[in-house]
């Protein structure tokens, strides 16, 4: 069963209640003094009333978890069904191995909840994939890490059903990748004023600028500087892996050798995955067979050249399916939290829309996986976001 922990910070659970607080007390901006100095009171007003879904626990989720609840967020909810193997000793710093055969939901909450008593930590140990779409619409923003395919793309339709923002994040030894589906998320910028004129409008295929509001001078003497208030507009993680690359990448030969196989091999994994109920290639000579097609199909689709998609790069990414190695996981798992803080902030430029770590050449890159439509013959779902995009460039400033 889940379990509750109360707290004192003012933080409700409710995502219905966002930006609604008692305000931050001087034991809370004593504690969060650092942030708050990089990224301002009125984002760590909102972390703080943030109320977070963490689906699966395991060395990512553990690194996820602690960088989110160190941040102050109001509350989290674990969401795990599993129970403690000894084979997650090795990377998952929240267990031990007094933990052995409890829920690891109900294992990994006590360490978190010293790292902050602050913050609310539910353990829900019931299984995900039994959830209703409602269920979404309780929590601010939904991250879901170490699930197959099908499993992902529900969850990420259920949090859309609701308007939820939606993160998606797996670890296979020391590669790694994560996805955010934002459905449309306004955020700002603040720099100081160019000597051209800034023009509001599209910047790319999927970001506009809305605004740009001047700040009141520091003093004399002063450079002036301006906020950009911009939107981004994403895609669900079904379309995104069904996309090209943009033209950016596909029309220059250098920059398509650039894009590292890691790419390819996330998405062949993925269709593989679809195609055999959920798993993951096994050892097996038709399993090796098969995925192997996938991906130099894969390869093909995203117009890579053939020469950079080895052999010895799919045998080294076929033999760190889900092993777990915690410097990549503390890299992915820092990368997606940071991304959330600042998406929940509303400051900086967030993840649009797939990110990939190679932790072996120590290479991380992020690909705008979209779909490119021609101007009649969209379908009703696509045209509606397609309509959204549009609809920003009409749109008043803020």
């Amino acid at each position: 069963m889940a379990s509750d922990v109360q707290v004192t910070n003012g933080a409700s659970k409710d995502a219905s209640t966002d930006g609604k607080n008692e305000g931050i007390s001087e034991e809370e901006i004593a504690l969060y003094d650092r942030q708050i100095r990089l990224w301002g009171m009125k984002a760590q007003e909102k972390i703080r009333t943030a109320n977070i879904l963490l689906i699966t626990c395991r060395a990512l989720g553990n690194e996820i978890a602690k960088n989110l609840v160190l941040a102050g967020i109001g509350s989290i909810t674990i969401l795990d069904h599993e129970v403690v193997s000894p084979d997650d000793l090795g990377a998952q710093f929240l267990i031990t191995e007094a933990d052995i055969g409890k829920p690891r939901a109900e294992a990994v909450r006590p360490p978190l909840q010293k790292m902050n008593p602050r913050v609310t930590i539910t353990a829900d140990t019931s299984i995900a994939a039994l959830k209703d779409p409602s269920f979404y619409a309780t929590f601010t923003l939904t991250i879901a890490t170490d699930l197959d395919y099908t499993a992902l793309c529900t969850i990420n339709e259920a949090a859309n059903f609701s308007a939820r923002p939606f993160y998606a994040a797996c670890l296979h030894g020391l590669y790694g990748f994560a996805f955010a589906d934002l459905i449309t998320h306004d955020y700002q910028i603040e720099r100081q004023v160019l000597s051209t004129t800034t023009l509001l409008g599209p910047e790319t295929p999927s970001r506009t600028l809305l605004s740009v509001t001047p700040t009141p001078s520091t003093g004399p003497g002063a450079p002036h500087r301006e906020v950009l208030t911009k939107r981004e507009v994403y895609y669900p993680l079904r379309i995104a892996n069904s996309s090209p690359l943009p033209p950016t990448i596909t029309r220059l030969a250098r920059r398509k050798k650039q894009v590292p196989p890691l790419l390819t091999c996330a998405r062949a994994l993925f269709e593989f995955q679809a195609a055999h109920l959920g798993r993951s290639p096994s050892h097996a000579a038709a399993d090796l067979a098969a995925f192997t097609q996938l991906a130099r199909a894969t390869h093909d689709m995203l117009s890579l050249p053939r020469e950079t998609l080895t052999a010895e790069f799919l045998k080294g990414f076929l033999a760190s399916l889900h092993a777990e190695v915690a410097p990549a996981a503390a890299w992915v798992g820092g990368f997606v939290a940071q991304d959330v803080i600042n998406v929940l902030g509303r400051r900086e430029q967030p993840l649009q829309n797939f990110g990939v770590f190679d932790g072996e050449s120590g290479e991380a890159r992020v690909f705008a996986l979209q779909p490119i439509f021609e101007a009649e013959g969209m379908g009703n779902g696509m045209a509606m976001r397609q309509a959204g995009a549009q609809a920003s460039t009409d749109q008043a400033p803020l």
